[in-house]
């Protein structure tokens, strides 16, 4: 896992020290000794994590961190604040400016690795996501404006020391709802039930490997995006490697330290929800890439991918599969009469009459302007005329009202196509029913008629 690291510092020999560590391990690192020009790099998108020294003439690290999160260019890059200061005080002042992590000189190479690997794969991911977010162009914004808060998160605590359990509990009761499993069976089945931000989770417990545990929350589905903030006795850093590569996010040594326990639990809820955020955010664009904004059923992008599928599996199953093309009559007339917007009205009022008259399984997409089709997994052609006609029915029924209060009387001319399988593709199945589609509206509107064999 490469990627680029800038390291501000003003002693050169803390420049060098962190430079030639980061290169051994393949990163690829830039150095600065001013927080004024690690800004301007940052803005360039020259950077994808930073590691930034506190104390600085001029503008000090506390100012450098506010100003790259101020900035929305800068802001979602992985600021690590690395002091000499080992006060409380101090990490937190380095959170409140919007650190997402700290490290105290002299850096530890564990803790270096670690802090810089668990912020890359974020930074990635970040990446990733809104790059795909920025390719559907949808006008969704994949960062969002509110940077999510790392408080009143839902903890789950796996550890069977009782002092430990209260002294953990006690520390973030006031921030955090935690709840306590020591057994880790029983801890697994939790987190699989229910949505936690976190896992804490002793590497120390008695009867039970816990790192077999983080094993296994990694590899069930629902819980493999589940943080994991490991304990550890500070001897035992063959048990953190391990655990690091089993893909634990992050540690803490005991005896635990207070303000270290709060601000890393802080952390690591605030990444859980950001990353939440960005899959959202993902899901949601391609949901709008796939549905048609006015009426919200599937647009013809989703129609041309799954009707080839449903095809597919007719023609292996043997069961047939029909697909209706319905068209509004004299739908520019309403258009023309009574406005574009009666005529959305109309729209969405139609989608809800489909809706009401087709299957869960059925699939009822807008194909553009006033035609929708609807395909109809195992439905030979009889019943599907059945359902075309209950659907022409259920159009002219009942008048639509609009906008303006008036009562428009609609009607619908539908089009009847059936999976030949000796001859048909998706394209010359939809091609029939079209055709149908227009045999209907010359033969008088408002009725349905069948595709020729």
């Amino acid at each position: 896992m490469s990627a680029r690291i800038l390291v501000v510092d003003d002693v050169p020999a803390n420049l060098k020290l962190l430079e030639a560590r980061l290169r051994a391990e393949y990163f690829e690192v830039a150095c600065v000794n001013n927080g004024p020009e690690a800004i301007e790099i940052c803005a360039r998108g020259q950077a994808d994590i930073i590691l930034l020294d506190v104390m600085m003439p001029g503008m000090d690290g506390f100012e450098v961190c506010r100003r790259l999160k101020a900035d929305p260019r800068t802001a979602y890059i992985p600021v690590v604040m690395v002091t000499a200061l080992d006060q409380p005080a101090d990490r937190v002042a380095g959170l409140e400016a919007g650190a997402d992590d700290f490290l105290t000189k002299p850096v530890n190479d564990i803790a270096l690795f670690t802090r810089v690997r668990s912020l890359v794969r974020l930074k990635m991911l970040t990446d990733e996501l809104a790059m795909r977010v920025a390719s559907t162009d949808m006008g969704v914004d994949p960062l969002g404006r509110d940077v999510p808060t790392g408080e009143n998160g839902r903890i789950l605590l796996v550890d069977d020391r009782p002092s430990s359990v209260n002294r953990i509990t006690t520390t973030l009761a006031a921030h955090h709802k935690v709840s306590v499993e020591a057994n880790p069976q029983e801890a697994l089945f939790l987190a699989a039930d229910r949505d936690f931000d976190l896992a804490i989770v002793s590497l120390e417990l008695e009867a039970y490997d816990g790192l077999r545990l983080c094993s296994q929350l990694r590899s069930l589905d629902r819980t493999r995006m589940l943080p994991i903030l490991a304990m550890v006795s500070p001897d035992d850093n063959t048990k953190l490697l391990r655990g690091l590569d089993i893909g634990v996010n992050d540690y803490l040594m005991r005896p635990l330290d207070k303000n270290e326990l709060l601000a890393r639990v802080k952390t690591q809820v605030r990444r859980k929800r950001f990353s939440d955020r960005l899959r959202d955010t993902v899901q949601l664009t391609l949901e709008m890439a796939m549905t048609d904004g006015l009426t919200g059923l599937h647009n013809r992008r989703y129609l041309e991918r799954h009707l080839t599928s449903l095809v597919d599996q007719s023609l292996t199953s043997g069961k047939p599969l029909s697909v209706l093309i319905l068209d509004i009559d004299h739908f520019k007339s309403v258009n023309d009469t009574h406005g574009h917007d009666a005529g959305d009205d109309v729209l969405r009022a139609f989608t809800d009459r489909i809706r009401r008259s087709v299957r869960g399984i059925d699939l009822a997409c807008r194909l553009g302007g006033e035609e929708f089709v609807v395909v109809m997994p195992d439905t030979d052609e009889s019943r599907a005329m059945e359902v075309g006609e209950r659907l022409r029915e259920a159009v002219a029924a009942e008048a639509f009202t609009v906008a303006d209060g008036a009562a428009l009387w609609v009607t619908a001319s539908i089009g009847v196509a059936t999976l030949s399988f000796s001859s048909d593709t998706p394209q010359s199945m939809l091609k029939r029913a079209d055709v149908a589609l227009y045999r209907a509206k010359n033969e008088g509107r408002n009725r349905v008629a069948a595709a020729a064999a």
